[in-house]
């Protein structure tokens, strides 16, 4: 509660209506971060701002959490969050940055590649402020100038990972049909989809693969809206196909939904979602395509508390274990040898994913 009303009295009420919980640990780590003293990795002040969905999507921003939540029981830091809402402005992503570096709090991390334009402003108005962003690296990598030197690019292979679901997909389907939702149609979730489809194939050419996609941007509630998913998944399962793969977010919940009612199977991503989605729809998660967004947060965390701060592109792939597959239910057990051998000559570089469609 002390640092609740620390925050509010620095907070401008009212700003975008942050809904900004506290987070913090008191408790004192024995890593010196190199403030003199007593300092401690719980002098580490981060604020997190998250995607549209947010803490308790039960996919990427809740990987995003996850990360965050084993900083804090590890290394005593003290957080803040903050989540985008359903059509903000720009704008609101801008300012939810600046309050946070106002308020003191370094490193920030924008969880989302939706933030990539709102980082490419902020940090270099706060050049002794750590900034990391999730899921894009324009600002590690510019197509013009030069990287901003206070930003870290945490980025996955999800194509990489897309591509073993989408292996284990042809393998499971007795339709020889299957599907694949995206949130939003945007170069990032068509790195899921191209591997997808590029698994599905390596197993078996003639399989169908059925894409949708719920919104176009800058329209991101694509992420957000299960009731958008079920819709799409539910056209889908009518057409014929038996399992699709969701690369939506927390719409995944609607693709979930729709498998249950009509007896076939989907698939999860970011998180292991047999683990977290609602126990009634529990039983149609054949598999999740992994990604490791908690492992990213937590890394980068952990070399900011001894005093490293990461910057630059740092990729998460299959040699890292950054992406992967869960095998949660057992539904998946009589093939993960197959998989296996899949993953191994994707790291031996005898199979190249593509990352577009």
């Amino acid at each position: 509660m002390r640092r609740s009303r620390k925050l509010a009295s620095i907070l401008t009420v009212g700003i975008l209506a942050l809904s900004v919980a506290a987070c913090g640990d008191d408790s004192d780590s024995g890593n010196d971060n190199g403030g003199g003293g007593d300092s401690a990795s719980s002098d580490l002040k981060v604020g997190m701002a998250y995607d549209v969905g947010g803490r308790g999507d039960q996919s990427f921003n809740d990987s995003a959490a996850a990360g965050l939540d084993q900083a804090k029981d590890e290394l005593g830091i003290e957080a803040e969050e903050s989540e985008a809402s359903d059509g903000e402005a720009e704008s609101a992503r801008e300012e939810r940055l600046v309050t946070f570096a106002d308020a003191g709090y370094n490193p920030i991390i924008a969880v989302g590649f939706a933030y990539a334009e709102s980082v490419g402003k902020v940090a270099p108005q706060y050049p002794d402020v750590n900034f990391a962003i999730i899921d894009d690296s324009s600002n590690c990598e510019p197509l013009e100038g030069e990287p901003i030197p206070n930003v870290a690019c945490l980025v996955f292979a999800e194509e990489q990972g897309s591509f073993l679901v989408g292996a284990a997909a042809a393998l499971k389907s007795e339709a020889k049909h299957v599907g694949f939702i995206g949130g939003v149609q945007v170069p990032l979730i068509e790195k899921f989809q191209a591997g997808y489809a590029a698994g599905v194939a390596a197993v078996d050419p003639a399989v169908k693969v059925d894409v949708t996609y719920l919104t176009q941007p800058p329209d991101f509630s694509g992420f957000g809206d299960p009731a958008k998913g079920k819709t799409a998944a539910q056209g889908m399962y009518d057409g014929g196909a038996d399992i699709i793969y969701a690369a939506a977010g927390g719409s995944g919940g609607g693709v979930f939904e729709a498998a249950s009612e009509s007896g076939n199977l989907a698939i999860g991503v970011d998180s292991d979602q047999y683990n977290t989605a609602d126990p009634s729809v529990q039983d149609v998660i054949m598999t999740s395509m992994l990604k490791n967004v908690n492992v990213a947060v937590f890394n980068f965390l952990e070399e900011a508390a001894g005093g490293t701060i990461p910057t630059g592109v740092n990729t998460y792939d299959l040699t890292v274990d950054g992406v992967g597959y869960s095998t949660s239910g057992g539904q998946i057990d009589d093939i993960t040898d197959q998989l296996d051998d899949f993953k191994q000559q994707i790291i031996d570089g005898d199979i190249t994913v593509p990352t577009t469609p």
